[in-house]
């Protein structure tokens, strides 16, 4: 019999320690990418941070930057000369009565242009992170596709009320182009319930089908999720084809998967706000952390690569007009560059409180699903 101090033991290492090994990779290189553009640019950095609240430890460099792991896993910042917080915003009264000597280290001096760069490289950093994990994975292990044919159709299924036959191969699902049976799966994922217009190829002619996908519960990483499911079998494992890749090829191929992922969560975010699509997969802290502790008992590998799925998700997010995201301070940079002045204290002030307000929001709502659809 364990104790209670082994059971929290054994906790906090298959479910705490998977999930900081899955995010802090993603946050450090976020806020690397902003660190080194504004060092670049000679801003003064005061702090980078991973994590948020008080520090377990820290040490400050040559240049001055106080450099912390703090206790609150949940992201990271960096803290330039002239910001009132972690959020980014402007502290008037500091930059005002700022000494001339260092004004030129403050980042709210800096050029438009360079406070956008600045952003930006957060963002960037992360689809770099993803491109790079991805494109390892495929140049040590490659991957295997299977051509999107239908070798069976379950009867009484959608897909057998649309019309599809054994032989069919499928080029596109609402338009979205299709070349492997993987991106059927993700074209429907969600969809359950919706009409979609497929294009099939048969016996050397393209038909279009209206298919309804039905709802079906299936169990991923420990949750249960409702998806769409046509009711069609792809070719057997035997005639799925062995794909390798040298470097380059190995590096468009994980761009191009990026990309996909990004207009595939874009799409799915659009349906979501016309009411098209349920928010019910959106995910927060528990839910990651449920998915990477699942995934880490695979293997700590598998791990790194979620680690890139996130690391996308990161920087796409971040790049949503939201204030207090990367994304809301390029709108604000935005009206700067067309009113030709930076907006009222008051306005950024309103901005950053809506956005927060936003987030806490999604931060709820991602929290309800968690816990809706997790089991501990």
């Amino acid at each position: 019999m364990l104790n209670l101090a082994q059971e929290w033991f054994l906790w906090i290492v298959h479910n705490v320690v998977p999930f900081v090994v899955l995010i802090t990779p993603v946050v450090f290189f976020h806020e690397l990418g902003h660190f080194l553009v504004a060092r670049a640019f000679r801003v003064n950095v005061e702090t980078f941070s991973i994590g948020f609240g008080p520090a377990i430890f820290g040490w400050r460099d040559r240049a001055g930057t106080q450099w912390k792991i703090s206790w609150i896993p949940l992201g990271g910042y960096v803290k330039f000369l002239g910001d009132m917080n972690a959020t980014g915003m402007p502290d008037k009264d500091r930059l005002e009565h700022l000494p001339a000597n260092e004004r030129a280290g403050a980042f709210s001096f800096k050029p438009l242009y360079q406070r956008a760069l600045v952003v930006v490289a957060g963002p960037a950093a992360n689809f770099v992170l993803a491109i790079v994990v991805l494109a390892g994975f495929l140049l040590a292990f490659g991957t295997l596709v299977a051509a999107p044919v239908v070798s069976q159709v379950v009867p009484t299924s959608a897909a057998a009320t649309a019309g599809f036959k054994a032989g069919d191969t499928i080029v596109s699902v609402d338009g979205a182009s299709i070349d492997s049976f993987d991106k059927i799966r993700i074209a429907i994922w969600d969809r359950a319930g919706q009409t979609l217009a497929i294009v099939v190829r048969r016996g050397g002619k393209e038909l279009t089908l209206h298919a309804k996908p039905g709802p079906t519960a299936i169990k991923i990483m420990g949750q249960t999720q409702t998806v769409g499911h046509l009711g069609i079998a792809g070719p057997p494992a035997g005639q799925w084809k062995a794909v390798h890749y040298g470097p380059i090829g190995a590096l468009a191929e994980a761009s191009r998967e990026t990309w996909d992922i990004v207009a595939t969560t874009m799409d799915y975010i659009g349906r979501m706000l016309s009411g098209g699509a349920s928010p019910s997969q959106l995910n927060g802290p528990i839910g990651i952390a449920k998915i990477s502790a699942a995934v880490a008992s695979v293997s700590y590998l598998s791990l790194f690569r979620l680690a890139a799925l996130i690391s996308i998700s990161v920087g796409l997010i971040n790049l949503f007009p939201i204030p207090i995201l990367d994304g809301g301070h390029l709108l604000y940079y935005g009206f700067e560059a067309v009113l030709g002045r930076p907006l009222g204290a008051r306005a950024q002030d309103v901005g950053f409180r809506l956005g927060l307000a936003v987030m806490l929001g999604l931060l709820l709502l991602a929290t309800f699903n968690d816990l809706h659809l997790s089991h501990f």
